[in-house]
C-alpha cells in the first residue's frame, strides 16, 4: 500500500490533502468534507464531483488483507475487528497509478483505482444510473389501451441461438412485464429449452411443468373449461414463482379461450390516486392464501399470508397477490377489518378488469409474463372430441433471469450505453 509519505513515488506524481485543504494532480482534485466525513474527488476541469463516505472506504479496502480477488468479495474476518470510530488520517492522489491513497487511524492503508471509484460514486445521478442499468431496468406501467404499443414478439429459434435476442426478451419482460414468443415447435421440450437458456426451471408442487386442459375431477380451478378470473399464479408461496411461461399446443376453436392480462402495478397506481383509503387497506391487510390438494403422489397444504398489494420500504410495488379460488376462507384479521377489505377489493377488481387487454394465442405461441406484477385469466371455452384446448406451463424466477440479464449486458457490451 502507498501513502503520501511513502518513498515509493515522488511528490510530482502524488499529492496529499489535509482536512482543511485540497490538492490536484493529473486533472484530479482530492479533498475532504470533515463535518460529513466524506472524501471528495473532482475530475478537472468541469466534471461533476464524486463523493464517498470515509467509513465505507475503510470497509471496502481493496488490499489482500481485506478483499479476495478470487471470490470478488470482502474477507469477513476484518469485521471481527472493525472499529466504526476509525478515522481517515492522510489522503493523497497518485497520478501514476490513477488511484486514491488513504492512511487510517488504525494503522491500515488503502488504495482505490479511479475506475473502481467512478462506478461506486455516491452522487444521486450515479446511484440512479446503477439502479436502472445494473440492478434492474426501470419498469414502465401501462393500461389495456396501450397493449398494442408495448407488446413485443420474439422468435423461438432466435432466443435459443442469439444472445442479443435473449437479452432483449428479458429486458422486455422486466420493463413491461409481458412478451410473446412465436413459432415454437409443438413438442414437449420448448419450455425447458427456453428456461435452460436463462438458467433453470422453478419447480413447484405441480412439478417442473404442468398441462392446462379441461379435466374431469380437476384438483385445480385452472384445469376447468370455465372462465378463469384475473389472478396471479401461486400467491400461497412465500417465494412464489415470478415468471410464467405458457406454451399453446392446441387452441380452442370455440369462441372462448381468450387470454386476459392486466398490469396490476398500474391498477394499484390508479387505486392509489383515486381511492387512497382502499389502497391503504389492500396494502396493509394480510390475506390468507392457500392451496390444498395432491398432484400425482404428492399431497400438499400451502399457506402464505400477505396483502394484495405489497410495497417496499420506499412505497414501490414489489408483488401483487390475487387468486379468488386460492384465497382461503380463513381470514386472520380482526372482524372490523373484513368489510373494508371487501369494499377495497371490489374496487381493485373493477379497475383490473377495466384495464385488461384481450388476445388469443395460437399453436406455437409461448406467452411469457411477470407473475409478481401481471394478473392474467382467460374466457371460458368449449372442447370437442376433435378440439381440446391444451396449454403447457412452466416457471422461471426473477433472481435467475436478472442474473442472466446482467451477464448478457456485460458480455455484449451494453453497460452505460
Amino acid at each position: 500500500m502507498l501513502t503520501s509519505s511513502s518513498s515509493s513515488y515522488s511528490n510530482s506524481n502524488c499529492s496529499s490533502a489535509s482536512s482543511s485543504s485540497s490538492a490536484s494532480s493529473s486533472c484530479v482534485q482530492v479533498s475532504r468534507d470533515v463535518q460529513q466525513q466524506l472524501v471528495l474527488l473532482r475530475l478537472l476541469p468541469d466534471s461533476p464531483g464524486l463523493q464517498f463516505p470515509e467509513i465505507w472506504l475503510r470497509d471496502n479496502c481493496q488490499c489482500s488483507t481485506c478483499y479476495m480477488q478470487q471470490t470478488r468479495s470482502r474477507l469477513p474476518q476484518g469485521w471481527n475487528y472493525l472499529d466504526p470510530s476509525v478515522r481517515l488520517q492522510q489522503l493523497s492522489w497518485c497520478a501514476e497509478r490513477q488511484s486514491l491513497q488513504i492512511s487510517w487511524s488504525d494503522g491500515h492503508k488503502s488504495s482505490f483505482p479511479l475506475s473502481w471509484l467512478k462506478e461506486r460514486d455516491f452522487s444521486p445521478a450515479n446511484r440512479a444510473l446503477y439502479l436502472r442499468d445494473t440492478y434492474r431496468p426501470e419498469q414502465r406501467l401501462w393500461g389495456g389501451t396501450e397493449f398494442q404499443r408495448i407488446q413485443r414478439e420474439f422468435l423461438y429459434d432466435e432466443l435459443l441461438h442469439n444472445d442479443e435476442a435473449l437479452l432483449q426478451w428479458l429486458h422486455q419482460l422486466a420493463v413491461y412485464g409481458l412478451a410473446l414468443v412465436k413459432q415454437a415447435p409443438l413438442d414437449s421440450n420448448v419450455l425447458r429449452n427456453l428456461c435452460n437458456r436463462v438458467g433453470f426451471m422453478r419447480s413447484t408442487t405441480y412439478g417442473d411443468e404442468w398441462s392446462v386442459k379441461a379435466q374431469p375431477g380437476a384438483s385445480n380451478y385452472a384445469y376447468l373449461a370455465a372462465p378463469l378470473p384475473l389472478h396471479t399464479d401461486m400467491p400461497y408461496f412465500e417465494y412464489k414463482p415470478s415468471i410464467t411461461l405458457l406454451h399453446t399446443l392446441q387452441q380452442s376453436e370455440s369462441p372462448g379461450g381468450w387470454n386476459l392480462l392486466s398490469d396490476a402495478f398500474h391498477v394499484a397506481d390508479l387505486l392509489r390516486q383515486r381511492y387512497p383509503g382502499a389502497f391503504k387497506v389492500l396494502s396493509e391487510t394480510p390475506v390468507d392464501w392457500a392451496d390444498i390438494g395432491s398432484e400425482k403422489n404428492l399431497r400438499f397444504h400451502n399457506i402464505w399470508r400477505a396483502p394484495v398489494i405489497n410495497l417496499d420500504a420506499n412505497g414501490r410495488y414489489v408483488r401483487i397477490n390475487l387468486s379468488i379460488p386460492q384465497r382461503d376462507s380463513h381470514f386472520s384479521v380482526p372482524a372490523e377489518q373484513v368489510r373494508p377489505w371487501y369494499e377495497a377489493m371490489a374496487l381493485f377488481m373493477r379497475l383490473a378488469n377495466e384495464q385488461a387487454c384481450t388476445f388469443k394465442t395460437t399453436p406455437g405461441d409461448v406467452l411469457t409474463f411477470d407473475n409478481v406484477r401481471m394478473v392474467h385469466g382467460r374466457t371460458g371455452y368449449d372442447d370437442t372430441e376433435q378440439n381440446i384446448r391444451h396449454i403447457v406451463g412452466a416457471f422461471l424466477d426473477w433472481d435467475i433471469a436478472y442474473s442472466r440479464w446482467r451477464v448478457l449486458k456485460n458480455d455484449l457490451g451494453h453497460y452505460n450505453k
